[in-house]
């Protein structure tokens, strides 16, 4: 098989000092895939886990956006800025009291399950067709409504203060950079974020990742095509269903087929055991709601 018709999902380390766009855009340079997209946005200073879609991949953008993922954030107390990180102006500063672990895991709490954040004015959000995060370099703030989003677990790893030491599970949407601020407000003296890694997205975790300097260094593939990972890993959560002959012809075709099975969105497989692409299940029927024309089947290579 071509290295163009391949398609596959690539976990790497994203360095700090790029964009994940640029991360994609390198990759385009090295990999010769007709497309190649990520799976989650980081900031430019964040570093960790960057699901990269290649191929037909690049279809299962939405379900990647909709995995929970793992952070280890430093915070540090007592300053206040424009971007709420290190990089941004200072606005405030004020004295760090003697915090103990008990009443900084007491106010973490409160930010637990679901919670409003207002998302902050350096972001990517869209707002009248231009991204927060211009305007704001404009010195324009505007309305931002809060919005729900759900934190699963917040642990307090470290204390060496003015800096915390956090790991932070949280579900899409949710900025770390405003829990950070938002915690600094509770406690009374105000917070940046300091250093942010995202340990996981979903199943792919930075253990398995293509360290930063392989990838940054890469330029002809080799490597990176090596590590390259089937598209069911991204779907392991939708419960799998496999169909006959005539269903495959049917499915991919784009019509709804007649099976018992799992109700809800499910991975659906083709008699040859190729992933066909996502189904959604209801009653005795499935029917496609995105198909993939990816490779054939191959053993699965889940992420550690």
């Amino acid at each position: 098989m071509s290295e163009r018709s391949r398609s596959g999902i690539l976990v790497v380390e994203k360095g700090p000092g790029v964009t994940s766009f640029q991360v994609v855009a390198h990759l385009r340079r090295v990999l010769p895939a007709p497309k190649i997209g990520h799976g989650g946005t980081l900031d430019p200073d964040a570093t960790g886990v960057l699901p990269i879609l290649i191929g037909e991949a690049t279809k299962l953008t939405p379900y990647l956006v909709e995995l929970d993922k793992e952070y280890v954030a430093t915070v540090r107390l007592g300053v206040v800025t424009e971007t709420q990180d290190l990089g941004g102006a200072v606005l405030e500063t004020h004295p760090v009291p003697a915090l103990d672990p008990p009443a900084i895991e007491a106010a973490l709490r409160r930010f637990v399950g679901v919670i409003r954040q207002v998302p902050p004015m350096y972001s990517a959000l869209h707002r009248a067709g231009r991204r927060l995060y211009e305007l704001a370099r404009e010195g324009r703030t505007v309305e931002r409504e809060p919005r729900e989003v759900t934190v699963h677990a917040i642990a307090l790893e470290a204390v060496a203060l003015p800096d915390l030491t956090l790991r932070v599970r949280c579900g899409k949407g949710t900025y770390v950079r405003t829990l950070a601020a938002d915690l600094g407000a509770a406690l009374g003296c105000g917070a940046a974020l300091a250093a942010l890694v995202r340990t996981r997205v979903g199943p792919y975790a930075i253990a398995a990742a293509a360290p930063w300097s392989e990838v940054r260094e890469a330029r002809d593939g080799a490597l990176l095509w090596a590590r390259l990972l089937p598209l069911d890993g991204a779907l392991l959560d939708l419960a799998p269903v496999r169909l006959d002959p005539a269903q495959t012809r049917a499915f991919a075709h784009g019509q709804a087929v007649t099976l018992a099975g799992p109700a809800g969105r499910v991975r659906v497989y083709g008699a040859d055991g190729a992933l066909l692409g996502i189904g959604s299940a209801r009653g005795t029927f499935v029917r496609p709601e995105r198909l993939l024309h990816a490779d054939p089947p191959r053993p699965s290579v889940l992420p550690a």
